[in-house]
């Protein structure tokens, strides 16, 4: 089941609202939050007991709201904006990646978010390290040194970066891959190659995200969400905070 929120930020929720985990999730550059590939893993992540969180960057609502159809601004003008979305959200231990582009952002400022106690891990499905065809043009150089507990899962045929490509890159320890056999940058397989259909890399990706966001909570999610409150208290917009979720606190 799919609701947005009346909040500043239209957020497209799916998921049990008192999920221990919320993973919030921004697209990539020419997808909207609805498309298909992000309802696809938006499902398949609230299947397994995940809170989804999905938002648009300005540049994507303006395309709902007109005929034009402006282009992605560069990747770093759109940290404010994701910024922003942390500050709206709600819910528990707070998990932040997206899409392709969606995740790019994300990694960009996982680190400051992370010592800061507002995450306590990043996601990203379908990571661009190099754009299409210029595998020499990497985007990796921040995620050599990254510190945040980082899943990327990723098609072995990803025209972003393949499993032969990514093997050689150096990435920081605290990335752990999840490769899915065939998949593109979707994470679609051929079936009739790979043996496997969408709906197998579906499940599979979120098996493999519930894994792991249990394993940051065995980690220490309480102490992250008490870390994420202080967190939220110190960059206030004007929400409260009320004793009534499953962990005793609640954010609106």
């Amino acid at each position: 089941m799919c609701r947005t929120t009346g909040m500043s930020i239209p957020f497209l929720i799916t998921g049990p609202d008192d999920a221990a985990v919320t993973v919030l999730l921004a697209h990539g550059a020419g997808g909207a939050m609805d498309a298909p590939a992000m309802t696809r893993s938006a499902d398949a992540l609230a299947a397994v007991g995940l809170r989804v969180a999905r938002f648009e960057f300005g540049y994507m609502a303006e395309r709902r709201r007109s005929e034009r159809r402006p282009p992605p601004p560069r990747a770093e003008t759109l940290v404010p904006e994701y910024l922003a979305a942390v500050r709206a959200i709600s819910g528990g231990a707070l998990v932040i990646g997206g899409k392709s582009m969606g995740g790019r952002i994300a990694s960009m400022v996982a680190d400051d978010l992370h010592r800061s106690g507002a995450i306590a891990g990043l996601l990203c499905l379908g990571y661009p390290f190099h754009p299409i065809g210029k595998p020499e043009q990497l985007r990796t150089a921040h995620l050599e040194r990254l510190q945040t507990p980082t899943l990327i899962c990723q098609g072995t045929r990803d025209a972003f970066g393949t499993k032969e490509e990514v093997s050689g890159y150096a990435l920081s320890e605290h990335i752990d891959i999840s490769w899915l056999e065939d998949g593109d940058h979707d994470l679609k397989p051929r079936k009739a190659i790979s043996g496997f259909s969408a709906a197998d890399h579906m499940a599979t990706m979120a098996g493999r995200v519930k894994l792991w966001t249990d394993d940051l909570l065995s980690k220490g999610a309480r102490q992250s969400l008490m870390r994420r409150l202080r967190w939220l208290s110190l960059n206030d917009n004007g929400r409260g905070i009320s004793p009534r979720s499953p962990d005793g606190l609640r954010i609106w």
